[in-house]
């Protein structure tokens, strides 16, 4: 349990903080041009396939699998699912919202960029600013889902 935990906790923290960097990325990226936004794109080609690809869909996986196996252990199966719910749900919102964009997006010519393209952008941007919001839920309750199973004790005798 504590292997998969932590496997389980790395692998969500990839995630996470690839959303982070987006969001940390949006306010600059937001007052670009449309063809220096549409040059940075290229900037994410490792957040996609293979690499991205596998950290999200490992976070998806070991998060509902983590669920499974500690669905008897209350209160911590409440917090893991909290935290599955979360990152399960900021997967969805980048099939529904993001790839789309990003396949638009990828037909573009910097010299002909569409007239609607900061509609594309905001779309982008704000959906990545929302899921890393949600990968951080995430990630903070698998976090207390080991927190809640910790004896007080033992964290007495840790502390300073």
């Amino acid at each position: 349990m504590r292997t998969w935990r932590f496997i389980t906790i790395l692998i969500a923290s990839l995630s996470m903080a690839m959303a982070f960097c987006h969001l940390l990325e949006m306010p600059t990226r937001m007052s670009f041009d449309g063809r220096l936004w549409l040059t940075t794109q290229a900037l994410y080609r490792l957040f996609g396939p293979p690499l991205g690809a596998i950290i999200e869909g490992g976070a998806v996986m070991t998060t509902i699998i983590l669920s499974f196996l500690v669905r008897q252990r209350r209160p911590a199966f409440w917090w893991t699912l909290i935290g599955t719910v979360s990152i399960v749900v900021a997967h969805v919102i980048w099939w529904m919202f993001i790839n789309p964009v990003n396949a638009e997006v990828s037909t573009w010519a910097p010299d002909a960029i569409p007239a609607d393209w900061m509609r594309y952008r905001s779309q982008w941007e704000y959906t990545h600013a929302a899921r890393a919001v949600l990968q951080i839920i995430g990630l903070s309750a698998l976090v207390i889902s080991v927190l809640v199973e910790t004896p007080r004790e033992f964290l007495r005798k840790r502390t300073i």
